[in-house]
């Protein structure tokens, strides 16, 4: 009888001592793991150097695959096999020069009893750093221990101290002292009570998470326990994307046409061309602007107060991109769309909240901004972004460290410096979109902003919360951060207040970081307290991080 993967019988390798053991998590798409290949191999030639340097040998778990052109674990089901050949014992680098789906490993890491690092390289060609701390935020809320490290060139003195303090302990630390519980924080009293009411009618009334197909490109830390976001008074609607591909069918051309008119009449402004694999097209936007429409009819449909769309699987082989999608929902100055029967504007002057990749903590994180930025009258619009990158400002304008804030395709025009007017679409990249489909590009208007993140770590929700402010930058720094990332998404350029690079990278447990705009910088502390209070009181553990404008304390 023939036997099944699950009873063959499993021989660990044993290292060597002073061999420390690679392996690289890839993309689910054959495209990307080839493009990328090229970026990740120079990386791990540079960690290669780093460990000798320090009397050690790196021994790669996994082949390149020459029929393949790269040497990604590129599904579930080859990470297993590959851990079958993993020295359970012995130290195990995750090294990440791209993005990556968090469960092609994770299985065999939450099992893995040596130490473990996750590695990425300080780049914004590829999103390595995003990949890198996406996996951090799901080996957290598995309850896998983990040290991280990142770096340029893997020749600075902070990397190697830290490279040899984790290869000769099996842990490497960072400093963290930036976060401030909330019971140290000093609220005014008023702040605590709207938070709190808020809190209590958000338990008492209740609300509906849309989620159209869960846990989107492997992204285990995304997922909400459906117990822990119950305690918060917020229930799921389990969605399919295959409704919404159909109800975008019953779109009218009409319908879709008014859409991309009413943008357009604002000033958007598409770049298409006549080549589908490689242009955007006129039939990409108008299936997006369908999309637009079926979205929102089913949102109503089930009374959702907020929404998120998978895309990345299945979708993506059906239909354009959902970026131009998203970012519209977040928008409260966006087109109307009327009920199927045409009596009612749904959601009427106000965003249909979208959780960008069905990122449930950003959906959480975004329904309670929306609640505390419309109580105390300041602006709604709310998105996710990738944390993808930072560096310093090469045209000398700002002294501040800059992060690069890019969402992978679409924020909320208000963000935008001119609004609509600033907005342009591109077609997605090919080697991710298959169908394209119009980016909502723009750039970030300076201004106030507060940043937070949702997270599950211990089987508890947390919230981390913090200041910082959007600076505008010269074109041409513009066009070098875009250049060096993904150019046709739109960018925030971002100086987080009494946080540093490290100190960001040591402590944030996600890919994403959430963000909204306030009028002032008094007005974003008063919304980040409210926020801080709300999510205290629907049980939530809250930490602040960093200062408020001009470095002051939040203790």
């Amino acid at each position: 009888m023939a036997q099944t993967r699950s009873s063959k019988k499993q021989s660990h390798p044993r290292l060597k001592p002073r061999q420390v053991q690679l392996i690289a998590s890839g993309d689910l798409r054959l495209s990307a793991n080839q493009v990328c290949w090229a970026a990740q191999k120079e990386m791990e030639d540079a960690l290669v150097a780093a460990i000798r340097a320090e009397g050690y040998e790196l021994v790669r778990a996994h082949p390149y695959r020459p029929e393949a052109k790269h040497g990604f674990i590129s599904s579930q089901r080859e990470g297993m096999e590959v851990f079958k050949c993993i020295d359970p014992e012995a130290p195990l680098i995750v090294a990440e020069a791209v993005w990556q789906y968090s469960h092609h490993v994770l299985a065999g890491l939450t099992t893995h009893r040596g130490p473990i690092l996750t590695v990425a390289n300080w780049s914004g060609q590829w999103p390595g750093l995003v990949g890198m701390l996406n996996l951090n935020g799901s080996l957290t809320k598995a309850g896998v221990k983990y040290s991280t490290l990142w770096s340029e060139k893997f020749t600075d003195q902070y990397f190697q101290q830290r490279l040899r303090q984790w290869l000769q302990t099996g842990k490497c630390a960072h400093r963290t002292d930036h976060v401030v519980p909330w019971r140290e924080v000093k609220a005014p009293t008023g702040v605590r009570r709207v938070g709190e009411s808020l809190a209590a009618e958000l338990r008492a009334n209740k609300a509906i998470m849309g989620v159209f197909d869960e846990g989107c490109m492997g992204m285990f830390n995304a997922i909400i326990p459906d117990d822990l976001l119950h305690a918060t008074g917020v229930f799921k609607e389990r969605l399919s994307q295959s409704a919404l591909y159909y109800e975008s069918t019953t779109v009218s051309d009409a319908e879709a046409n008014a859409v991309r008119a009413w943008m357009e009449e604002r000033g958007m402004k598409f770049h298409t061309g006549p080549k589908d694999a490689m242009d955007l097209t006129d039939q990409q936007i108008l299936w997006q602007a369908t999309m637009y429409v079926a979205a929102l009819r089913i949102a109503d449909d089930f009374g959702c107060d907020c929404i998120g769309i998978q895309y990345q699987q299945g979708l993506k082989d059906m239909l354009p991109a959902s970026d131009l999608v998203e970012g519209t929902l977040n928008n409260a100055d966006r087109p109307p769309v009327k009920s199927r029967d045409g009596r009612r504007v749904l959601y009427a002057g106000e965003p249909l909240v979208h959780f960008n990749e069905v990122d449930e903590c950003a959906g959480l994180d975004g329904l309670l901004t929306y609640r505390v930025h419309q109580a105390l009258g300041q602006p709604v619009e709310n998105t996710l972004h990738d944390i993808r990158w930072g560096d310093a400002d090469q045209s000398g304008t700002v002294d501040d460290y800059v992060w690069v804030f890019l969402i992978s395709g679409a924020a909320p025009p208000a963000h935008f410096i001119d609004g609509w007017a600033g907005a342009e679409g591109f077609r997605q990249p090919p080697m991710y979109f298959p169908k394209g489909g119009s980016t909502l590009r723009g750039i970030s208007k300076p201004g106030e902003i507060v940043w937070s993140r949702i997270y599950v770590a211990n089987d508890v929700l947390n919230m981390d919360l913090g200041r910082a402010k959007v600076v505008e930058l010269p074109r041409a720094e513009t066009e070098r951060r875009w250049q060096a990332t993904t150019w046709q998404w739109p960018i925030m350029h971002a100086v987080t207040y009494g946080v540093t690079r490290d100190q960001m990278m040591a402590r944030h447990k996600s890919n994403h970081v959430q963000v909204a705009y306030a009028t002032d910088a008094r007005a974003a502390d008063q919304c980040l307290l409210t926020k801080a209070a709300m999510a205290h009181a629907l049980g939530l553990k809250v930490n602040l991080c960093g200062t408020r404008a001009g470095g002051r304390a939040w203790a």
